[in-house]
């Protein structure tokens, strides 16, 4: 793709609207949180090469919110990730998913994970880094956000950039990890993965991972279990025994009522006792 185009690709890019179309059909015990007594909805995040969209969501009323960053799963911001924000903004947080793909492509218009994972793979450690900071300084300047007061979350894909993020901006207070990737090739794109990082993280993060993940093995789960403790981070790994991957996606056949109910308790505590 030229950068002629990736410019004027990013410059028209919008959020998906609704659930990815490789996730259909959609689960009965899908979660909708509606947007009553917020600011919620599709913002431009302005970054090096351009815009790029994202979703916000925040109280309606009120000032210098703690900020928490939601990073998406392969299938990109959709209505889940949305979702989520508006959870957060229950809370009193000012939550924030920018579209982490779209230089790349619209994976929400794909119709399996099969045709999105060649797209997924493009995506640079890097840029996904410059673009999380661009979007924290967007956050404190136009959106009332309180940049001392910082979290990250992220699902999957999202789970293992909320360790490498955490590990990258000391200026992130706490970081939860829903079932991200722990190992993996080095490469150009990808040169460091969670483990090798987890000696020098600072800020504390909770991994919460299903004890049935069949793509993440529980032994890599042990490895970086072990890999934390050299470090002065205070992180923490919770292993949901009978749980699969994805148990938090209440929109799909892989959720888990009461472990998410659970992570999703988890994460609170963790992020007040950490300052978020």
């Amino acid at each position: 793709m030229k950068e002629i185009t990736r410019r004027q690709f990013i410059a028209t890019a919008t959020l998906a609207t609704g659930f990815a179309l490789a996730v259909q059909p959609i689960s009965a015990k899908v979660i909708t949180t509606d947007a009553k007594g917020l600011i919620a909805g599709e913002v431009k995040i302005p970054v090096k090469d351009g815009k790029i969209p994202g979703y916000r969501a925040m109280p309606a009323t009120g000032k210098n919110f703690p900020i928490v960053l939601v990073i998406q799963e392969i299938f990109g911001v959709h209505e889940h990730i949305q979702d989520i924000c508006r959870r957060f903004a229950k809370l009193g947080y000012l939550a924030i998913a920018p579209e982490m793909f779209v230089r790349q492509g619209d994976v929400s218009k794909l119709n399996s994970i099969e045709e999105i994972r060649p797209i997924v793979a493009k995506v640079p450690d890097a840029q996904v880094m410059s673009d999380l900071d661009a979007t924290v300084a967007w956050a404190v300047k136009s959106a009332k956000g309180n940049g001392d007061r910082l979290g990250i979350t992220g699902f999957c894909w999202g789970g293992r950039i909320t360790w490498l993020y955490a590990a990258y901006n000391p200026k992130v207070k706490a970081g939860v990890a829903w079932y991200g990737r722990l190992v993996g090739d080095t490469t150009k794109l990808t040169p460091k993965h969670p483990v090798d990082i987890a000696s020098e993280l600072k800020a504390p993060v909770l991994g919460l991972y299903g004890g049935k993940d069949t793509g993440i093995p529980l032994d890599t789960v042990e490895k970086m279990r072990d890999r934390l403790k050299l470090s002065s981070s205070k992180s923490e790994i919770v292993v949901y025994p009978d749980a699969p991957h994805a148990f938090f996606a209440d929109y799909r056949p892989s959720y888990r009522e009461k472990e998410a109910k659970d992570g999703w308790q988890r994460l609170q505590a963790w992020f007040k006792q950490h300052g978020v």
